[in-house]
């Protein structure tokens, strides 16, 4: 079925729904003609003639009560029941198919509140229904605890929804080739989700009696001792504002900061998220970022290779032009070389060989193709230095002994033993 006729069926069915909804409550509701108004009182009359057993108490309720709590009870969980397999068969499936992704988003949000709403409200018709003890006052509590829990499944949804909407966001942010959106929306997200349990909170606590007005006159009394308590929290929070303001790295880059170094994660009201090579994850306070000097590599355009490779003594001048020549020619035709700056060059003697300073860039500056290339270049030199019949020097020390100096060296050790024997015979 395609779902143009499935959403019509849809709206039939709503439309059904509404008009039998209207045609049974409506008497009730605008005022009723005068042979409903009959019917309402024989309704009434048989209540009131109900069996004795019905109107039989146990423990002070009686039995109609108990029947018509369970039968409370059990509507809850059947509508918990019917709600939860219309979203999860009909309604998201269905919203899935639009070109939108908040519209399923926010339906999966309201799927799981809703079916604890008719669950929470079968319990309070319950409750209702049965006769609570006044000593203790037990229905103010167990409709104060209801009114805390409807706040609570409200904050669910509220939560969930923007969890939904911020998720549709990312969604266009990723597209975006700006870094800034990816960073604000965990942001957004936080800050909407503080609002909305502040607000919530004000809001139960109106439900439950209490005087909002007093407690935020209270609150402002202790404002200073807050302020002061949360002069690092602030400091952090304007940390963070100079980060988006300035942004000097973006979630991804690769930076070093206070001695850290690794990739940012993620950027917090309170701190920076920084995962480093070993895999640990460091939390920066972000007023130390706004104060620290930010190394920030993957800015980099292109990666320094700078190295010496030493040859042996051994080598003639013509080769080692030819060397010279011969790793020129290799980093130049190296695809992975930025070719804009290179130096190759005979630089100096060395203690133990002769030094070729090379010096160039790689245009990929992410680790691996970093090394990719570098350990390219690095065989393409070995070959051509073996082609030309070179070797690479590693430390030597050659020491040189005249004849002369042999011959004294050896006749005042001549000299020597005797005495140090004669020693060791009078002894």
């Amino acid at each position: 079925m395609t779902g143009r006729p499935r959403g019509v069926s849809v709206i039939a069915v709503a439309l059904v729904g509404f008009s039998l909804c209207a045609t049974l409550l409506g008497p009730y509701v605008y005022g009723a003609p005068a042979d409903q108004v009959a019917e309402s009182a024989r309704l009434s009359e048989l209540t009131a003639r109900l069996s004795s057993w019905g109107r039989h108490e146990v423990m002070g309720i009686a039995i109609w009560q108990f029947g018509a709590a369970f039968l409370l009870i059990l509507a809850g969980l059947v509508l918990k029941k019917v709600s939860d397999y219309l979203f999860a068969r009909r309604i998201i499936p269905l919203l899935e198919k639009t070109p939108f992704a908040i519209d399923d988003g926010l339906a999966t949000a309201a799927s799981a509140p809703l079916g604890y709403v008719f669950v929470l409200a079968a319990f309070a018709g319950a409750f209702a229904v049965l006769p609570l003890p006044a000593a203790p006052d037990v229905e103010t509590f167990v409709f104060g605890t209801m009114k805390v829990l409807a706040g609570a499944i409200l904050v669910w949804f509220l939560f969930r929804a923007v969890d939904a909407i911020v998720g549709s966001l990312a969604v266009y942010a990723q597209r975006s080739e700006s870094k800034l959106d990816d960073q604000l929306l965990p942001l957004i997200r936080r800050a909407l989700k503080a609002t909305i349990a502040v607000v919530c909170f004000l809001w139960i606590v109106q439900l439950l009696g209490y005087s909002v007005s007093s407690l935020l006159a209270g609150l402002g009394i202790g404002g200073l001792a807050v302020a002061l308590a949360l002069q690092d929290t602030l400091a952090n929070f304007f940390g963070s504002i100079f980060i988006f303001l300035d942004r000097p790295f973006t979630v991804g880059d690769w930076i070093k900061v206070a001695g850290t170094e690794g990739t940012v994660e993620q950027i917090g009201f309170r701190t920076t998220r920084i995962r480093t090579w070993p895999a640990t994850l460091v939390f920066i306070p972000n007023k130390t970022v706004a104060n620290e000097v930010i190394d920030n590599w993957s800015r980099m355009p292109k990666r320094r290779v700078s190295q010496t490779i030493g040859i042996t003594y051994e080598t003639r001048a013509d080769q080692m032009q030819n060397a010279v020549s011969a790793i020129r020619g290799i980093l130049e035709g190296d695809e992975g070389v930025d070719q804009e700056f290179m130096l190759i060059r005979f630089t100096e003697f060395g203690e133990f060989s002769l030094n070729i300073l090379v010096y160039y860039f790689t245009r990929d500056v992410t680790w691996d193709e970093h090394l990719a290339t570098k350990e390219r270049v690095n065989l393409g030199i070995m070959r051509a230095l073996e082609e030309l019949g070179l070797s690479i020097a590693f430390p030597t020390h050659t020491i040189h002994l005249h004849e002369g100096a042999d011959r004294s060296g050896r006749a005042r050790a001549d000299e020597a033993t005797p005495s140090a024997g004669r020693g060791a015979t009078d002894e």
